[in-house]
């Protein structure tokens, strides 16, 4: 037996009183959960609410949120400090949440008739979808779901789970468009928490909004994309002068050559904001790498992914994947094209790594250090889509004082910011709230859609990690000029 001290939130809403955190001492055998640890405190304190039923990770019942993320009580082993709050929804008492209105909008399975069993093909993509145990750890962390009426990722999953079904009757693809299926960002959160690993986006949402698109039911403003990356190859129109047109297709280091990388560019850094993507190109070849621009790449598809639209994918993919091919390293620094390149083009003959891999692989000269206090916006595609963290985080410490914020979805993902623009500036909203109350003077990200999108929401610079390394080189480059001679000899 071990002796661990744990804080458990506390709140009872017929009291007027705020939720509050309480510790408590238990002892607890090796290998113990949380839920062990639950039990030793209702011992000491029967007033102590909370859910639980099999103990093994199949009802759900014991969802919590643990040191600030859902988990399984009865799967999570506890730990010394650890922190026991309820799930982000609205709270009965402790840790018990009212998941009724959420449960209730899960169809039911509506049969008819005589059907045919599913065959094989339909019960293998019926699988993952079948392995919900509905704890609502998705539904606590959905952006849709606080600014919208968004059933939630869960309740799209059942649909997609019904729509594959051909026992079901019910016109799943209809109810999932009125109950928000162009609501979900593509944040992936919801698969990030999820205790069975079921993929909501990409299993059930990106499927259901494939469908909607074969049956007429896309919105408006995601057609006009996809019409003109059909026109263009770009899912962005033509502004300013492109980067393709302003750079040369090789472009080598300042110095000894140690690497090199081809430089997949993306719509909007090549669109929109070129100016970021030759600060990256600058950073890259004053650390000795040399940068190829295919000029043959095209729009890598996300934006039509994302949005169910996959008629011109193929050609796409097939235009990327001839342009890309001679390189052995390709380098996206936009999050969505270097997920949609990592996990929707299948085996590629080249590696694919995003600039602040780039850089942490290859190693920087040393910047010199800014006066600055900064916040870094987590991307969700490049968080949670490619698993890189820390990796812009030691960077962005080389040059700059960092202060940590919340990673949360800033609304311009999954078409959201074209389709349901409401929605986006809600969002955007409160990620303005989140980097006020940093104290940052500026906000650092590392992909194109959040840069843009937040540069609306907050009256602090947003910059990609590249610009804030080049400002650091600038200013080294300028005290070195300043400097006096040094006397020889």
């Amino acid at each position: 037996m071990a002796a661990v001290t744990i804080r458990v939130s506390r709140f009872d809403p017929a009291s007027g009183e705020p939720a509050r955190l309480v510790p408590y001492t238990v002892e607890v055998r090796e290998g113990a959960r949380v839920l062990h640890a639950l039990h030793a405190v209702h011992e000491q304190d029967p007033t102590l609410a909370y859910r639980y039923c099999c103990g093994s990770g199949q009802c759900g019942s014991c969802a919590v949120r643990v040191n600030g993320r859902p988990g399984l009580a009865c799967m999570l082993p506890v730990a010394d400090g650890d922190v026991v709050e309820p799930l982000d929804l609205p709270v009965v008492r402790d840790l018990v949440v009212d998941l009724v209105p959420r449960l209730a909008r899960i169809a039911a399975f509506l049969p008819g008739g005589e059907q045919d069993l599913p065959d094989r093909e339909t019960v293998e993509a019926l699988k993952d979808l079948c392995h919900c145990i509905e704890c609502g750890s998705c539904i606590s962390v959905c952006p849709a779901v606080t600014v919208t009426d968004f059933a939630g990722p869960t309740a799209m999953r059942q649909l997609e789970r019904l729509r594959l079904d051909p026992r079901d009757t019910g016109d799943r693809t209809l109810l999932a468009t009125e109950e928000g299926l162009f609501c979900c960002t593509s944040c992936q959160a919801c698969a990030e928490v999820c205790p069975k690993e079921i993929r909501i986006p990409g299993k059930a949402i990106e499927r259901l909004r494939a469908e909607a698109n074969r049956r007429g039911m896309t919105l408006p403003r995601h057609a006009e994309v996809a019409a003109l990356v059909r026109k263009t190859g770009r899912s962005v129109d033509r502004t300013i002068t492109p980067l393709f047109e302003r750079v040369e297709s090789v472009l080598e280091p300042y110095g000894p050559v140690r690497g090199e990388v081809a430089f997949f560019i993306g719509c909007i850094y090549s669109m929109r904001l070129p100016e970021t993507a030759l600060d990256a190109i600058e950073v890259l070849r004053r650390n000795g790498i040399r940068v190829i621009v295919p000029k043959e790449q095209v729009c890598c598809g996300s934006p039509l992914i994302r949005t169910g639209q996959l008629a011109d994918l193929a050609r796409l993919q097939a235009t990327n994947r001839a342009a890309l091919a001679p390189y052995p390293i390709v380098m996206t620094m936009c999050a969505g094209c270097g997920s949609t390149l990592k996990h929707d083009y299948g085996n590629l003959p080249f590696r694919v790594m995003d600039f602040n891999e780039v850089l942490a692989e290859f190693g920087i000269e040393p910047p010199a250090r800014l006066p600055l206090t900064v916040t870094y916006h987590d991307p969700c595609h490049l968080l949670r889509g490619q698993g890189i963290s820390e990796q812009p985080r030691a960077l962005i410490r080389e040059v700059a004082d960092l202060v940590e914020m919340e990673a949360r979805c800033c609304g311009s993902g999954g078409g959201v910011k074209a389709g349901n623009p409401a929605e986006a500036e809600a969002l955007g909203e409160r990620r303005r709230e989140a980097i006020a109350a940093t104290g940052a003077e500026q906000v650092i990200t590392s992909c194109p859609f959040c840069e843009f999108h937040i540069r609306a929401h907050t009256d602090r610079p947003v910059r990609h990690v590249a610009s804030l390394l080049l400002e650091g080189y600038k200013k080294k480059d300028a005290e070195a000029a300043s400097a006096p001679d040094q006397p020889s000899g």
